[in-house]
């Protein structure tokens, strides 16, 4: 199965890109085949501008240049494993705006005559969540994982078949320990190897 791991962090070599490198490990252990977008690394503009908008209300089905490479590969994917901090309850902006950008209509769906959603990712399987909290669990459940509902429960809907999905998250990031970052990584790369 082709597998799309998508990673969101603006440091190369900090904990995140181990951690995508761990998915990505575990990932081609059970032969998946593994494409990588890195946003950070390719300093992905979140930002999508009045024509790209113009184009996304009107469903035309335009796909800008910059993005046709991703589209590709969320199209072709059975899995997507996403990989990044959560920061301020919620993904960064690089990876909340390539999923505005790239789920887009005629991509990710389309609207019936009576405005209903219908899905048009045909072979997604399943969706993954790889994320580390600064805050304990209790202060993540009072306050809401934003970024694992819109990866996690959103992008179910656009679909065509049930999608599984897994949640891999490192809590009180800020008072880890090598120890339970090691435990960690190579929790994520067992997990991923089961996939």
């Amino acid at each position: 199965m082709r597998a799309l791991v998508v990673h969101c962090h603006p440091v190369e070599g900090s904990f995140s890109s181990a951690l995508r490198d761990a998915a990505i490990r575990g990932l081609s252990a059970a032969g998946h085949h593994v494409d990588l977008v890195d946003l950070g690394a390719r300093g992905f503009d979140p930002v999508m501008k009045t024509p790209e908008w113009e184009s996304y209300v009107a469903m035309s089905g335009s796909i800008p240049d910059e993005l046709a490479d991703d589209v590709a590969l969320v199209r072709e994917a059975g899995i997507i494993v996403f990989v990044y901090p959560t920061w301020w309850s919620a993904t960064p902006a690089q990876l909340k705006g390539w999923v505005e950008r790239v789920f887009m209509p005629t991509v990710a769906f389309s609207l019936d005559e009576r405005n209903r959603v219908s899905p048009s990712l045909g072979n997604l399987r399943r969706i993954a969540t790889v994320t580390t909290f600064g805050s304990p669990r209790a202060y993540t459940v009072l306050m809401n994982d934003n970024g694992s509902r819109l990866l996690r429960r959103t992008l179910r809907l656009v679909a065509v078949h049930r999608v599984r999905t897994v949640r891999l998250a490192l809590f009180r990031m800020d008072r880890s320990t090598e120890q339970s970052r090691r435990r960690f990584v190579a929790r994520v790369e067992k997990r991923m190897a089961r996939l």
